[in-house]
């Protein structure tokens, strides 16, 4: 159940490759003319050589194991390689930045260039349809992205059987062809592609940026390895997904020598008539999964990057009661869906949209290497000769890749360039903004050790009940705690300081979760720490400091929060563009009352102005 699962999910991405990827490397090796017999055996060869080094043996042999307590995908290798190398925190969290940026231009092509490729198909059926692809598209997009608020658990019970019925399909269509030219079978050979490449330089370098199209989806496999676990989606790999790949595109590579290296589309075209409109529906819906799996990993990567503090809070709907990973985040689903379409309505073809796939995927796959070799080095405790060959070997493959896919960054690709730089600029300004406010409020705050200490000799009047300080900043006293003593003169009986943390590692064992220090008679620190993947409850969390004997009760407590009103500055921390952008992104950020799901009505807001 877990392998078919995991067609679904993981391989739902890669599993649309082939209605696409071998036309695109075809075109670009011809220049739209006709195919030779050396074209076909050399594209062949190299989506053969790509699907084998970088999926079979990076990903599912190295990558997958490089797992942080079960889980996978980019900022939980980024939280593995920080955790191994300390001293370089600042340059690998550089890194992780860079990979989530270029893993959200992903996210934005991936639905366009999917669906659309597969709507694509009825002008195959016939050309009436072609005025109406593009609005057809559009509409299966509003769908998608409407239906996200009511969560994928329904759905998911049928992604997994149609995607199988998808790579079923596949296999067997390229089987039937295969008979057509039986010679296509030595592609296998590298040497085919060794000699492509060195006899067509002029066209190589596009050709191979058109092949990464075939392996565009492998980033998946690690991404959603807490899902699945490593050993139902290597099986699935190794059982399903990658033979029926190579079946459908070398009888794609048949068909297009047995009908003189001519046809334009031969993913459909080599479809039997009666099995056209099925194939087409088929494939609308196995592209469908594919770019349900793409949202919902954007929506787990903006909650990682939330919970690490490298983006403001997200308001985040939990879609299952009995399953945590099912997340909708409204803002993101929004921003996404406008972006998908629009691209759609932009390029308007999937053969346009080709030239701006690729860049985004290309990167985020360099970038695993290095942090890849980072932990066999560090944590895995290789030698220095092993990791180096892992960086140079991989890394030299991803870089060529990259490169070729840079060279189409006028044809389309600075599209997802934008898109990454956008969400890179975005997290770099929280991340600075966050550090200039903390600064800027500590240089103005009483030490809090000293201040609970003379409280404790002269306390003021004091109230019954449990006062709970939420506080960024454990050394000093909280905002809310001195205006607080300033306004009402008074103190309950016990004052918790708590601070929140969020551990590189997904999720903290219950007897991690809580840590108390007693500071007096009046006093105590409290730190609360949660996992990356999970989700903040404080009042959960305290309830197990009764096992520490704080005899916790949610309706004899108040919390105090601090509301802090940011006004931009040029003689402070930032430029004042990014102090407004900061400012912008303080301001769409999930209330604390809300994330951290404390009850709203034992809450105590108390603002501030701060100029940063």
């Amino acid at each position: 159940m877990l392998v078919i699962g995991a067609l679904g999910v993981v391989y739902g991405d890669i599993g649309t490759s082939p209605i696409y990827a071998f036309r695109e490397a075809l075109h670009a090796s011809s220049g739209g003319g006709t195919v030779t017999r050396e074209d076909v055996f050399g594209v062949l060869s190299l989506i053969v050589c790509a699907l084998t080094t970088v999926v079979t043996v990076k990903y599912v042999v190295f990558v997958l194991r490089a797992d942080n307590r079960g889980e996978g995908g980019i900022l939980s290798l980024m939280a593995l390689a920080r955790g191994s190398y300390p001293k370089r925190s600042g340059l690998i969290l550089a890194l992780g930045i860079c990979g989530a940026s270029l893993f959200f231009g992903d996210a934005l092509i991936t639905p366009a260039i999917s669906v659309l490729s597969a709507v694509e198909g009825l002008e195959v059926a016939t050309p009436a349809f072609d005025p109406y692809v593009v609005p057809i598209t559009l509409v299966i997009l509003l769908v998608l992205f409407s239906v996200q608020r009511l969560g994928t658990g329904k759905v998911a019970s049928v992604f997994g059987p149609v995607t199988a019925a998808w790579f079923l399909a596949l296999g067997v269509a390229g089987l039937m062809h295969i008979a057509d030219d039986p010679s296509v079978l030595l592609a296998i050979n590298p040497y085919h592609a060794i000699i492509y490449l060195w006899h067509q330089p002029e066209v190589a370098f596009l050709t191979v940026g058109a092949v990464f199209l075939a392996v565009t989806g492998g980033e998946a496999l690690y991404a959603d390895l807490g899902h699945f676990g490593r050993k139902p989606i290597v099986l699935a790999w190794l059982a399903i997904v990658f033979p029926c790949l190579l079946l459908n595109y070398f009888g794609q590579g048949a068909f297009v020598l047995a009908h003189g290296g001519q046809p334009q589309n031969p993913f459909f075209q080599m479809m039997p008539s009666w099995a056209l409109l099925p194939m087409v529906l088929l494939a609308t819906a196995a592209t469908v999964i594919a770019s349900q799996a793409v949202i919902s990993g954007a929506f787990s990567l903006a909650r990682q990057a939330s919970q690490l503090n490298i983006l403001p809070r997200f308001d985040i709907l939990h879609t299952s009661e009995t399953q945590e990973g099912q997340i909708y985040l409204p803002r993101i689903n929004l921003l996404m869906g406008l972006g998908v379409m629009l691209l759609v309505v932009g390029f308007g073809a999937s053969s346009e949209l080709a030239s701006a796939y690729g860049i985004s995927v290309s990167g985020n796959m360099l970038v695993t290497t290095v942090l890849l070799s980072v932990v066999t080095l560090l944590r895995w405790r290789w030698t220095i000769a092993a990791a180096l060959a892992v960086l140079l070997i991989f890394g030299t493959i991803d870089i060529g890749f990259f490169a070729a896919n840079v060279a189409k960054l006028v044809e389309g690709g600075w599209v997802s360039l934008v898109v990454a730089f956008v969400a890179g600029l975005l997290m770099i300004t929280w991340l600075r903004g966050t550090r200039v406010l903390l600064d800027k409020t500590r240089k103005n705050k009483v030490p809090f050790d000293a201040l609970a200490e003379r409280l404790a000799r002269n306390p003021p009047q004091i109230v019954p009940g449990t006062a709970v300080f939420l506080t960024a900043d454990r050394g000093s006293t909280p905002t809310a705690l001195l205006h607080s003593l300033k306004h009402y003169k008074v103190l309950h009986e016990r004052n918790v300081v708590l601070s929140v943390l969020t551990a590189e590692q997904p999720h903290v064992p219950p007897s991690e979760r809580v840590r108390m220090e007693p500071i007096n008679q009046l006093f105590m620190r409290v730190t609360v720490t949660f996992g990356y993947m999970e989700r903040p409850n404080i009042p959960m969390a305290l309830a197990l400091c009764r096992k520490q004997g704080w005899k916790f009760d949610i309706m004899n407590t108040s919390f105090f929060v601090s509301r802090r009103s940011l006004r931009p500055s040029a003689d402070v921390g930032m430029a004042v563009w990014q102090d407004r952008l900061f400012i912008a992104l303080a301001r769409t950020a999930a209330d604390a009352t809300e994330y951290f799901q404390i009850p709203t009505g034992r809450v105590v807001e108390i603002g501030t102005q701060i100029t940063i």
